[in-house]
């Protein structure tokens, strides 16, 4: 068997469609090239039936990508089928992506079907998407509930019928390592034809064991692993790419695994996703966290000094994480910004570096060091994938222990320069009141979070936010050295997420 394994990366399809992470079509386009740089085998790009939103994205990027294999996911119909065919018809690598519930719970509550109709809709599904396509992929969803006897059946029954690639899904999170790499070992040992496919898992974090399950499944003879940038994914997200990659690497000597993956990108995917999100992932996440590869305790600081390997089993390059923090203040000049910049891995157009630039000098004037987690914020705040509507002017708040909060708001649409005032239970309240009146949109705020950017008295503060506005959740982030101004700006980027969907996307 070959140590080969390949990556199927769903983020802009499992782990987009999660609560809070969805992207515009640019911004798919944009990751997705990301992706191939990257390296991974596979990227499933969207479920084209799901909306013309997801369509035009899939087949945006089935039409520029070139070197990888762009999957398309459809239920077993013929017309998820057809339209995920019809998204994908123009990649140099399509690959159509099949799936039905096979589990008694789901063929009871949720299909209302048996396992002979079930069995028949995978077979002649299958065998539909072959027609069409040479590279179809079948995944029996909630794989780990479904009796294992049946779920013999239907993966010999599509293999059969067409399918080269079965994946076999922990669709919920429910198994643990030992069972799962059973059920793949059953499954090589009784499917006759397993041979003709190559067998993939899809494993989710419900129970914190994504990146272990598919690790052994792996062990166990899978040679494809779908997975997900940080981690992201429906409920508590997918196995994490750049961990189950990082095992196979630092491991290898024990594993004897390899893949494509160019490991020095990961980073720069990592910190792409979150700047197109607007939301990061937790400090001391392994591999891409600010922490992973940060020390303070002083034993492991003497360690460390003496010899890096007593606290660092990977260094921080083979992640593209640079060793070194470039100090960079006001008297830098461009070059040296855009050098930086690359290194954290934005390639930035001349008019982005000149908007970067602006905002990094203006900030240079108010703190004595800007730290590369400045230089991120700058990017993530000043150089947005959404179209601004409303740019912020200024702001002006009277507060005080014995007086009623009161904000003047001056913001810019176009050519126009629109003003209004509010007062409010505190400065935030009656700023936000302030930007409703000018804008007319009024969502609901459900999270607000402020957060150091850096370390210091003059550090910025970055501002988190989600507002909710006709059943949908937005995201909003700004910094700034003036909290307030910070959370003018972040109420502002989700407001304009909201008008940019409001009349560009539904």
């Amino acid at each position: 068997m070959s140590n080969r394994v390949i990556i199927f990366d769903t983020t802009l399809r499992d782990g987009e469609q999660a609560p809070g992470f969805s992207m515009t079509l640019d911004q798919k386009r944009v990751m997705a090239r990301q992706l191939e740089r990257l390296g991974v085998d596979v990227i499933e790009a969207g479920f084209p039936i799901a909306s013309d939103g997801d369509f035009e994205s899939v087949k945006a990027i089935a039409e520029e990508l070139r070197e990888t294999t762009i999957a398309g996911l459809a239920r077993t119909t013929r017309k998820d089928i057809d339209r995920a065919w019809e998204a994908l018809k123009r990649a140099r690598k399509p690959r159509i992506h099949t799936f039905v519930a096979t589990s008694d719970i789901h063929l009871k509550h949720k299909l209302n079907k048996s396992r002979e109709e079930v069995l028949e809709m995978a077979v002649e599904n299958v065998r539909y998407a072959k027609s069409l396509c040479d590279d179809v992929e079948f995944s029996p969803e909630d794989a780990v509930r479904t009796d294992l006897e049946y779920l013999c059946l239907v993966i010999e029954s599509v293999i059969d019928a067409g399918a080269n690639v079965v994946n076999i899904p922990d669709s919920v999170g429910y198994s643990i390592p030992d069972e799962f790499a059973a059920i793949i070992r059953t499954l090589r040992e009784k499917v006759k034809n397993i041979d003709r496919a190559v067998m993939s898992v899809h494993c989710h974090n419900d129970l914190g064991l994504g990146v272990a399950n598919s690790l052994a499944a792996i062990q166990a003879g899978a040679r494809q692993v779908e997975c997900t940038i940080n981690g992201i994914g429906e409920r508590a997200g997918n196995a994490s790419l750049e961990e189950l990659v990082m095992i196979m690497h630092t491991r290898k000597n024990l594993l004897s695994l390899e893949c494509n993956v160019q490991t020095t990108e990961i980073y720069p995917s990592s910190q792409l996703l979150t700047h197109l999100t607007g939301m990061k992932v937790q400090r001391n996440k392994a591999i891409v966290g600010e922490n992973a590869f940060a020390h303070e305790a002083g034993i492991h600081q003497d360690g460390m000094i003496k010899h890096r390997q007593t606290y660092e089993i990977m260094t921080p390059q083979s992640v593209g994480i640079p060793e070194s923090t470039l100090v960079l203040g006001k008297h830098s000049g461009r070059h040296a910004l855009d050098k930086r910049y690359k290194e954290l891995g934005y390639d930035l157009s001349r008019e982005d570096l000149n908007t970067a630039y602006e905002a990094f000098t203006a900030l240079a004037d108010k703190k004595k060091l800007v730290y590369d987690a400045d230089l991120i914020a700058i990017v993530r705040d000043e150089i947005s994938q959404i179209p601004e509507a409303y740019t912020f002017e200024s702001l002006q708040v009277l507060s005080g222990s014995s007086l009623t909060p009161t904000a003047s708001v001056r913001l810019r649409k176009g050519d126009e320069i629109f003003e209004d005032s509010a007062i409010g239970d505190g400065p935030v309240d009656a700023t936000y009141k302030a930007i409703e009146r000018i804008t007319g949109v009024c969502g609901k705020l459900t999270h607000y979070a402020i957060e150091a950017v850096t370390i210091g008295k003059d550090a910025q503060g970055e501002v988190l936010i989600k507002l909710e506005y006709e059943g949908h959740s937005y995201n909003g982030q700004a910094v700034s050295t003036d909290i307030i101004e910070a959370s003018a700006k972040a109420y502002l980027s989700a407001l304009n997420r909201i008008l940019y969907t409001r009349d560009h996307v539904r």
